[in-house]
C-alpha cells in the first residue's frame, strides 16, 4: 500500500513539474531594448536634421509657411514608420488656434466714473467681443488657493467679477504663511501668479479678473497695452476677461486694496466694453502613437517643439539646436519603438510622440494640448519627456566632461521617476546628469521656459532634457553644421531607454509631490 502511494505521489509531482515547465515554456523573455537603442544613429540624426533645420524650412516660424513644411515633414516620417495618429479621426495635425494681438478698445467705467486704458488699466488677453455690466463683483484678496491657504473658502466667483492683489499674506512674525518660512512661494513669483491667479478664477467661473499689481504694471502697460503683434491662444466663447488695473481703479473698487487680505463682495456697478482687434492665425501640433500592448489607456509623452524664429531681416533662423535637435530625436526615438513593435515587442503602455508649436511665442501648443485639449487625458498620462536642444554643449559649463546633458524637473513631482531616470543612465548610458538648473528659483528659471512645464503644473511628472544655450541660441548661426552628433545620439538614446522603463516597468510610477 505505502509502495503503490508513493508511486502515486512520484506520478502527481512528474505531472506538476511537466506543468510548470510548460507554463515557463510559453513566459515570453522581456525584449532587450539594446537592441532597439541602437538604431538611434548619429547618421540618422544628422540626415534628418540637415533637412529639417535647412534653408528650406524658413526657420520654422508658428503659423508660417515653414513650418507647415516641418509638419508635413514629421507627418510623412510617422507615416513611413507605420506609426499611427494620436488623434482618433486618423489626423496628425491638432489645430491651435492662435492670435496675433493688437490693441483692444475697451471702456471701464466704476459707478459712472470712466477710467482711462493703459493708465489705468489694460488688457492681458483676447477676449470675444462684448459688453459686461454688473454688480456681481467680489474681492478675492491675493487670489490664491493653496492647500496651507485659500481666498476662495466659502466665497461663490460664479458669473462675477473677481478684483485681486499681487503677492501673498504673511505671519505677524514676517514668514510667509504658504511656506511657513521666508521664504516666499510661488505666489509672489510675477510669471507664476500672474497665470496661476488667472487660471483659478477662470476655473471658478469668473466672468473677468482685475489684477493689482503694482510691482509690474508699468512694464505690463507698455508690453500689452501697444499693438505689438504678441502671439497668444484664442480665447474661446468663455474666455474671461483680465486685465491689470492700476491704483485709482483699483481704489475705487476697494479703498483699501493695498493692505486688505479679506475676502468680500463689493458694492460697485462695474461696465466692461471689449472690443478685439487681434489677428487670427492656424497652427498646428502633431501627434502619434504607439499603442500599448497590456495598459494602453496609460501614456507616456516624449515631446519636442517643432517650430524657432522664423526669417529675421531676410535671414533664416535655421534652430537647428532650438529645437531641431529634439525633434529629430523624437522622429528616431519613435522608430526604435515602432522596430519594436514590429518584432512583437511593442511597449506594455502607449508612447505618445508630441511635436508642439507656439513654444518661441510662449509654449503656445503645449498650454492647448494641457489647458484645451488634451487628445488623451492627462489624469491617464503617466510622464512627459520633453526634449529642447539637445545638440550642442554650454561653454559656460564648469565641467570637462562633454558627455553630459542638463536635467530638469525629474524629482519635482515623482520620486520614482527620478531615481528610474538614474537607474536607467547608470545601466546603458553613462551621460553626467548635470542638475545645476533644476531649481524654480534659477534666475534663468529653465523650469518654466519649455513644454514640459505645462504638463507639470498639471501634475505630470516631467524630465526635461537640455544641453544648456550658447552663442547662436536665438541667432542665425544654429545650424546642422554646429551640432555634435555623437552627443545627439547619446542623449536620444537616454530618453529612449528611460521611456521603455516607464512604459513596459509592472506599476505606474506614483506622483508623490504637489505641483509648483
Amino acid at each position: 500500500m505505502k509502495k503503490i502511494l508513493s508511486l502515486f505521489t512520484i506520478s502527481l509531482l512528474v505531472a506538476a513539474c511537466g506543468t510548470s515547465k510548460n507554463k515557463t515554456a510559453t513566459v515570453k523573455a522581456p525584449a532587450d531594448p539594446i537592441k532597439y537603442a541602437e538604431t538611434i544613429t548619429a547618421e540618422d540624426l544628422k540626415t534628418s536634421l540637415y533637412v529639417y533645420a535647412g534653408d528650406k524650412f524658413q526657420g520654422r516660424e508658428t503659423g508660417k509657411e515653414g513650418e507647415k513644411m516641418a509638419i508635413n515633414f514629421l507627418k510623412k516620417h510617422y507615416t513611413e514608420d507605420g506609426i499611427s495618429a494620436a488623434k482618433s479621426d486618423g489626423n496628425y495635425f491638432q489645430d491651435v488656434p492662435l492670435v496675433i494681438s493688437a490693441t483692444p478698445d475697451v471702456k471701464v467705467t466704476v459707478n459712472g466714473k470712466t477710467f482711462t486704458n493703459i493708465d489705468d488699466y489694460v488688457s492681458v488677453s483676447t477676449a470675444k467681443d462684448g459688453t459686461l455690466n454688473t454688480k456681481d463683483i467680489v474681492f478675492a484678496g491675493f487670489g490664491i488657493e493653496d492647500s496651507n491657504y485659500s481666498n476662495y473658502k466659502n466665497l461663490d466667483v460664479n458669473g462675477k467679477v473677481v478684483v485681486i492683489r499681487s503677492g501673498e499674506p504673511k505671519n505677524v512674525d514676517g514668514k510667509y504663511v504658504i511656506s511657513g518660512t521666508d521664504k516666499a512661494s510661488k505666489w509672489s513669483n510675477f510669471r507664476q501668479e500672474f497665470a496661476s491667479k488667472q487660471e483659478i478664477a477662470k476655473s471658478k467661473g469668473a466672468k473677468a479678473l482685475l489684477f493689482y499689481y503694482p510691482e509690474v504694471y508699468a512694464m505690463a502697460a507698455n508690453r500689452f497695452g501697444r499693438s505689438s503683434g504678441r502671439m497668444s491662444l484664442a480665447g474661446g466663447s468663455d474666455a474671461m476677461y483680465y486685465m491689470l488695473i492700476n491704483t485709482n481703479l483699483a481704489k475705487a473698487l476697494v479703498s483699501d486694496i493695498e493692505t486688505n487680505e479679506k475676502s468680500m463682495s463689493l458694492k460697485s456697478d462695474l461696465s466692461i466694453n471689449y472690443k478685439n482687434n487681434s489677428e487670427n492665425i492656424a497652427a498646428n501640433n502633431v501627434a502619434a502613437i504607439i499603442r500599448g500592448s497590456e495598459k494602453p489607456n496609460e501614456y507616456i509623452v516624449i515631446s519636442a517643439h517643432l517650430d524657432h524664429e522664423g526669417i529675421k531681416d531676410g535671414i533664416v533662423y535655421n534652430g537647428a539646436d532650438d529645437d531641431g535637435s529634439g525633434t529629430v530625436a523624437v522622429l528616431e526615438i519613435a522608430e526604435a519603438f515602432a522596430k519594436a513593435k514590429k518584432d512583437g515587442n511593442g511597449p506594455k503602455r502607449s508612447i505618445v510622440f508630441l511635436n508642439v508649436t507656439g513654444e518661441e511665442k510662449g509654449l503656445l501648443g503645449s498650454k492647448h494640448y494641457t489647458d484645451n485639449d488634451p487628445i488623451f487625458p492627462l489624469a491617464d498620462t503617466v510622464a512627459d519627456l520633453n526634449i529642447d536642444m539637445i545638440g550642442r554643449t554650454d561653454p559656460k559649463r564648469e565641467k570637462k566632461n562633454r558627455n553630459y546633458v542638463y536635467l530638469i524637473g525629474s524629482d519635482k513631482l515623482s520620486t520614482e521617476l527620478h531615481n528610474i531616470s538614474e537607474m536607467i543612465n547608470t545601466k546603458y548610458m553613462n551621460i553626467d546628469l548635470d542638475y545645476t538648473f533644476n531649481d524654480e528659483n534659477d534666475p534663468n528659471r529653465y523650469y518654466f521656459r519649455s513644454d514640459h512645464y505645462n504638463f507639470a503644473k498639471n501634475n505630470v511628472p516631467v524630465i526635461f532634457y537640455f544641453n544648456g544655450t550658447h552663442d547662436d541660441y536665438h541667432q542665425p548661426g544654429d545650424t546642422p553644421d554646429k551640432i555634435q552628433y555623437d552627443l545627439l545620439e547619446n542623449r536620444a538614446r537616454l530618453v529612449f531607454y528611460t521611456a521603455w522603463e516607464l512604459a513596459n516597468r509592472e506599476a505606474r510610477i506614483v506622483v508623490d509631490k504637489a505641483a509648483k
